[in-house]
C-alpha cells in the first residue's frame, strides 16, 4: 500500500527542494536514461491500449450487435484480442524496463555513496553514528526502491490515464462526462484528507515498530540478566505493552484506509448508477448510443483509480526525495582530511615535528589539545601518558594525520605536523599511510581468510610477502597450525580468533607495509596475560628500527620508551625520560607511583 511510506515534518522538503532533488537524481541516472525513456514510451502505449478496449466495445455494440453486422463484430472481437495481447506484452516489457533502470540507478547510487563514505576522515565518523549511516544505505535506499519499482510507473500511468480518459469521455459525450465528474470533487477532497491522515497514522506505526523491536532486542540480548533476577514475567509484560501499542496503531491505519477506499468505491458505484440511469434516458432520446453508455461504464475506473493511486503515491514521493536528500548530503560532504592536488613527496624516514598544534572536536566546549609543541626523533620511542580525556590519543592521531589541526581560540594560529620536514597536509594520503601506520587497541578482522586479512594492508602483496610479514613478528607458525593454515576463515569480525590472535593479524598488517613510524594505542591492554606475552614479543619485533609513538596505559610499556610525554587537560605538561620525570616529582611521578601500587604483590 502506497500510504505505508510516511515522512516526518522535519524531513519533508518544500516544492523547490523536491524539484532540485529530482533534477539531480535524473542527472545521476544518465546511464539509465535510455531505459527510462523506453519505459515511459511503453507506459504511453500501455495507457492507449487500456483505453482502446472500451472504444472497441462501443464500436462493436453500435455497429456490430445493433446493426446485426457479424463481419464487423468479428473484426472488433479480433482487434480486442489483439489489444489484450499487446497490453499484456507491453505491460511486462514496461515492468522489466522500469525495474532494470531503477535497480541500475540504485546500484550505482550505493557504489557512489559507499565510495564517498570510504573517503571521509575520522572526524566525519565522530559526528555521524554508524547506525544512521547504515540506515542511509539500507532503509533510505529501500524507500526509494519502492518508488522506482512501482511508484514512477504508477505515477506516469495514473496521470496519463486520468488525462486521456477525461479527453475521451468528453469526446464521446459531454453530458455523460459531466455526470461522471459530478462526484469528482468529493474524491479529490477525500484524497487530500487521506494523504494527511495516512501519513500521521503510518508515522505512528513506524514509531511503534521501533519501540517494539527495541524491547524485543533488549529482551533477547539481556536475557541472562533477566533470568538471573527472575524478571521474565516483567519483561513479557513490557513486550506485551509495546506489542499492544503496535497493534493499536496498525488498526488506526486500517480505519483510515477503510473509510477512504470505501468512499472511493461508493463514489464509483454512485457514478456508475448515475451513468446507467441518465445514459439510459439519453439512449431513449437517441442523444447517445448504447455503446457509448457501455464504454463510459468501463472507463469510469480510469477516472477514480488514478486519483486514488496519485494520492497514495504522494507520501512515497516525499519519503523518497527526503531519503535522496540525505544521501546527497553524504555524497557532497567534503572530507576534513583532504588531499592536495599536487602533493609533496615524503622522505622514507624522518623526525615527527609538532608545532603549536591545537585540535577541537566539533561541538566540544573546549579544545582537546591546545598549543602543543614537541618533536619525535627518527627511531625514537615516545610514550604518551596522562589521565583519561587528557588528549593523548588525539595527539597520536594528529601525528598520523587521522585529523588535521584546528585554529587555536587563544592565539588564532593553526599548528602544523611535519614528517621529515614535510607538512603532512601537503603529502599524498597513499604515501603517508605507507610511512606512518596506526595499530589500534583492538585488532579488527573482516570476514575472510587470515591471509586476506593481513593483505588488507597491501592489496597487491603476494602470498610469500604475507607469510614473511607474519614470520617477521613470530606469528607464522601459530597460524599455520590452524586446520586450513593461513586460508582459515576467521568469520565475521574475526570471531574464530582469540583477541590476541586478532591483534597478531593487526601487527602483521603493519609489518607488511613496513612503515617508518608506528602509532600504537596500547595494543596489549585488552589481552589476557597468556596471550599478552606473545603479542608483546611480536610487538617488540615490529618496533625494532622504527619510530614509535605509543599511547600508554601501563608502566611496563612506558619504561620501554626513550622519552615520555605527559598530556594533561589538552596541554603538554611534562617531557623527558622515566628517571628524569620521576625525579621531577610532578604529574608523571604521581602516575608512576599509582601504577606501582596497582601491581599485584607476590
Amino acid at each position: 500500500m502506497w500510504g505505508m511510506s510516511a515522512i516526518s515534518d522535519e524531513d519533508r522538503l518544500d516544492r523547490t527542494e523536491t524539484v532540485g532533488v529530482l533534477r539531480r537524481t535524473y542527472s545521476l541516472a544518465r546511464d539509465q536514461r535510455r531505459l527510462i525513456l523506453i519505459a515511459f514510451g511503453l507506459v504511453v502505449i500501455s495507457t492507449l491500449v487500456s483505453l482502446a478496449g472500451p472504444v472497441l466495445v462501443r464500436f462493436g455494440i453500435d455497429h456490430g450487435i445493433k446493426d446485426r453486422d457479424g463481419a464487423t463484430l468479428n473484426v472488433v472481437v479480433g482487434l480486442y484480442v489483439v489489444v489484450v495481447i499487446v497490453g499484456y506484452v507491453v505491460g511486462r516489457l514496461q515492468y522489466v524496463a522500469i525495474n532494470r533502470a531503477g535497480e541500475g540507478f540504485l546500484r550505482d547510487l550505493r557504489l557512489l555513496v559507499f565510495r564517498r563514505l570510504q573517503r571521509q576522515s575520522m572526524a566525519f565518523f565522530d559526528r555521524e553514528k554508524a547506525g544512521v549511516l547504515v540506515s542511509r544505505m539500507t532503509a533510505d535506499i529501500e524507500s526509494m526502491s519502492e518508488l522506482i519499482q512501482f511508484g514512477l510507473l504508477q505515477f506516469v500511468s495514473a496521470f496519463l490515464l486520468l488525462l486521456m480518459s477525461t479527453v475521451l469521455l468528453f469526446a464521446m459525450s459531454w453530458e455523460l462526462a459531466l455526470v461522471a465528474f459530478a462526484v469528482f470533487p468529493f474524491i479529490v477532497l477525500a484524497s487530500i484528507r487521506f494523504q494527511r491522515l495516512s501519513n500521521q497514522a503510518y508515522l505512528e506505526v513506524r514509531e511503534r515498530v521501533g519501540n517494539n523491536l527495541s524491547t524485543l532486542q533488549e529482551g533477547i540480548t539481556g536475557v541472562r540478566v533477566i533470568q538471573a533476577y527472575g524478571q521474565e514475567a516483567a519483561y513479557s509484560a513490557k513486550f506485551r505493552t509495546t506489542n499492544r501499542a503496535l497493534f493499536g496503531s496498525h488498526m488506526r491505519s486500517v480505519r483510515v484506509s477503510t473509510w477512504y477506499f470505501g468512499l472511493v468505491e461508493f463514489a464509483g458505484i454512485a457514478a456508475t448508477g448515475a451513468i446507467i440511469g441518465i445514459g439510459g434516458w439519453l439512449v431513449h432520446r437517441d442523444e447517445v448510443t448504447l455503446g457509448t453508455v457501455t464504454a463510459f461504464i468501463l472507463l469510469l475506473a480510469n477516472l477514480f483509480d488514478p486519483v486514488q493511486q496519485l494520492s497514495q503515491l504522494y507520501n512515497t514521493v516525499q519519503s523518497s526525495t527526503a531519503a535522496l536528500n540525505k544521501l546527497f548530503a553524504i555524497i557532497d560532504a567534503v572530507p576534513d582530511v583532504n588531499e592536495v592536488n599536487s602533493p609533496a613527496p615524503l622522505p622514507r624516514r624522518g623526525a615527527i615535528d609538532v608545532r603549536e598544534v591545537t585540535f577541537a572536536y566539533q561541538g566540544a566546549e573546549r579544545p582537546a589539545l591546545e598549543s602543543v609543541t614537541m618533536s619525535v626523533a627518527d627511531g625514537e620511542r615516545l610514550a604518551l601518558v596522562g589521565p583519561t580525556g587528557a588528549g593523548k590519543s588525539t595527539l597520536a592521531k594528529l601525528m598520523a594525520r587521522l585529523y588535521d589541526p584546528t585554529r587555536s581560540p587563544s592565539s588564532g594560529l593553526t599548528g602544523v605536523v611535519r614528517f621529515g620536514g614535510v607538512d603532512l597536509r601537503e603529502a599524498s594520503l597513499k604515501e603517508l599511510r605507507e610511512r606512518i601506520v596506526v595499530v589500534p587497541q583492538e585488532g579488527f578482522c573482516f570476514s575472510g581468510s587470515i591471509r586476506d586479512n593481513v593483505r588488507i594492508a597491501r592489496a597487491d602483496a603476494t602470498d610469500a610477502e604475507v607469510e614473511s610479514a607474519l614470520a617477521s613478528i613470530g606469528a607464522l607458525e601459530r597460524f599455520e597450525q590452524f586446520p586450513d593454515g593461513l586460508d582459515t576463515d576467521v568469520r565475521e569480525r574475526g570471531s574464530r580468533l582469540s583477541a590476541g590472535e586478532r591483534q597478531l593479524v593487526a601487527l602483521a598488517r603493519a609489518a607488511l607495509v613496513d612503515p617508518a613510524v608506528l602509532v600504537l594505542d596500547e595494543a596489549t591492554s585488552n589481552l589476557d596475560p597468556g596471550t599478552e606475552a606473545e603479542v608483546e614479543a611480536a610487538l617488540e619485533r615490529l618496533m625494532r628500527g622504527r619510530t614509535v609513538v605509543v599511547v600508554a596505559h601501563r608502566l611496563s610499556t612506558v619504561r620501554r620508551a626513550d622519552r615520555i610525554a605527559v598530556v594533561d587537560q589538552g596541554r603538554l605538561a611534562e617531557l623527558g625520560t622515566h628517571d628524569e620525570l620521576v625525579a621531577l616529582g610532578g604529574r608523571y611521578a604521581a602516575l608512576a607511583a599509582a601504577w606501582e601500587r596497582s601491581q599485584p604483590t607476590v
